[in-house]
């Protein structure tokens, strides 16, 4: 990836500094070991066949499959013969500012924020594109890859609607999976998702969080619920182990000290709210993707078919 504005430490991808998101072609003709990243993923499957691999398990893949991974996620692909896949993948902080308005809309809203951390998904959100679709998504894609040979700065409105141009077409498709709501996030709900991530160390209780709205606490979980599928406390939840496993793969701070600063101080529970979501236990994360890559690679032969 040399050249490219992702970058590759300790098998940790990441984004170099400036950078706003990246298109790109990749072949795997056996496979991919698995890795980490610390920004959003969505790949494309354009051609051939493999098996994916994540905290979700092994899944086939083919053609006009699409896989999001939300940062901290790990995956890989196994049994490839000739996968092709069109990668798109953009920081959590363009997600954050640029991407922001994404959230109150209906169909980006539960594709980037709700919809990866409801009903188990861990992180991930899978769709498959009908013809129409992929032909389109795949147009957008083409751009965006033309864009990185130019300079950032004087195309950063390009880079960006372009990005969710391609974002749009795949939430579409997603949207005719389940039942999606035609209307915008409820206010309260955007408001309550930001009151929580802004300060997820803290203790944070229904009664706590309906306080802060000027909302029944009943109301509250119903509007939650209906816009995300998810209760509100089970919402930072995610949000919280999302976070920790950042901090895992970018610090040294003690996994204690970590369950700490997102708002778990039972380091317990911690636990097995991480190994929950990722599959993994804290400690097996961070040694498995955050050390040298002949440690990764000792780590997956032994323990990698357990999904």
């Amino acid at each position: 990836m040399d050249g490219l504005p992702v970058g590759n430490a300790n098998d940790l991808l990441h984004f170099t500094d400036g950078s706003l998101a990246y298109a790109g072609r990749h072949r795997h003709d056996t496979g991919h070991r698995l890795h980490t990243h610390s920004f959003v993923e969505v790949a494309v499957v354009t051609g051939g066949e493999g098996v994916h691999v994540s905290p979700d398990g092994h899944r086939p893949v083919r053609a006009g499959d699409v896989l999001l991974l939300r940062p901290g996620v790990w995956h890989g692909y196994e049994e490839c013969t000739r996968l092709d896949v069109f990668n798109c993948c953009f920081s959590p902080e363009l997600l954050h500012r640029e991407l922001a308005w994404t959230r109150e809309d209906p169909l980006l809203g539960y594709l980037l924020w709700t919809g990866p951390y409801s009903a188990e998904r861990r992180g991930m959100l899978t769709t498959r594109l009908p013809p129409e679709a992929f032909a389109e998504c795949v147009g957008h894609l083409d751009a965006l890859a033309e864009l990185r040979f130019r300079a950032a700065h004087l195309h950063r409105g390009d880079i960006i609607g372009r990005l969710a141009l391609f974002l749009s077409a795949v939430a579409r498709t997603v949207a005719g999976d389940r039942e999606a709501s035609a209307h915008p996030t409820h206010p309260a709900v955007v408001h309550a998702m930001r009151l929580m991530e802004a300060r997820p160390e803290y203790r944070w209780t229904l009664c706590d969080l309906a306080d802060e709205l000027h909302l029944a606490q009943g109301y509250v979980v119903r509007l939650f619920k209906n816009t995300t599928g998810l209760p509100p406390m089970a919402y930072l939840s995610r949000h919280r182990v999302e976070l920790a496993a950042g901090l895992l793969l970018h610090t040294d701070q003690p996994i204690a000290q970590i369950a700490r600063s997102v708002g778990w101080p039972d380091q317990n529970y911690f636990a097995r709210r991480f190994k929950v979501h990722f599959g993994l236990s804290a400690s097996t994360y961070r040694a498995r993707f955050g050390q040298s890559s002949v440690r990764l690679e000792a780590a997956i032969a032994v323990g990698a078919g357990g999904g």
